[in-house]
């Protein structure tokens, strides 16, 4: 359960909310010498400006590798290549987009929320197996569902302040 709630915010993090973050390039990976290898390990991604991803990567001649992942990716930003750094700006956001990445927002949480069920019920499948093989009695399979309901419910529960706190971070912005 606490990986789902870990693979949320990592859902989170590439999410764009206005300003400059180096995480949503995270999910984004270029061909470097024939290996899949993420944007952050071929080079420096720095916040020149609070609007502004500059990307300067070690090795010159991926500019034109990672300007095209950039623009084959779901970001909806055009870099800008000089020849030695790679710009992204990030533009303000309008009300129809914020709504979209809110709706996008809780879209991830309800898929988190999903998952975390899904763990609850193979877990109480697996204990009505160990309750029928007599390797638990009924008053332990009693007792652990309702642990693993309150278990589920705590996560849940953590999976709401997070989609409420990312929704407050979009719309404030």
């Amino acid at each position: 359960m606490e990986k789902s709630i870990t693979s949320l915010k990592e859902d989170f993090n590439t999410i764009r909310a206005g300003r400059a973050n180096p995480h949503v390039l995270d999910k984004l990976s270029v061909d470097y010498y024939g290996t899949q290898t993420p944007i952050s390990q071929i080079g420096n991604i720095t916040v020149p400006e609070p609007r502004i991803l500059q990307i300067q990567p070690w090795d010159s001649t991926l500019l034109k590798n990672i300007e095209k992942t950039i623009n084959e990716s779901d970001l909806g930003i055009n870099p800008s290549n000089d020849g030695k750094v790679i710009r992204l700006i990030f533009p303000e956001l309008t009300e129809e987009r914020r709504k979209e990445l809110t709706k996008e927002i809780k879209k991830k949480g309800e898929n988190a929320k999903v998952a975390i069920r899904n763990i609850r019920r193979e877990a109480m499948d697996t204990f009505k197996k160990m309750q029928k093989s007599s390797e638990m009695t009924e008053d332990e399979l009693s007792t652990a569902e309702t642990s693993t309901q309150k278990l589920t419910d705590k996560f849940v529960e953590e999976i709401d302040k997070q989609i409420e706190q990312k929704s407050k971070d979009v719309l404030s912005v």
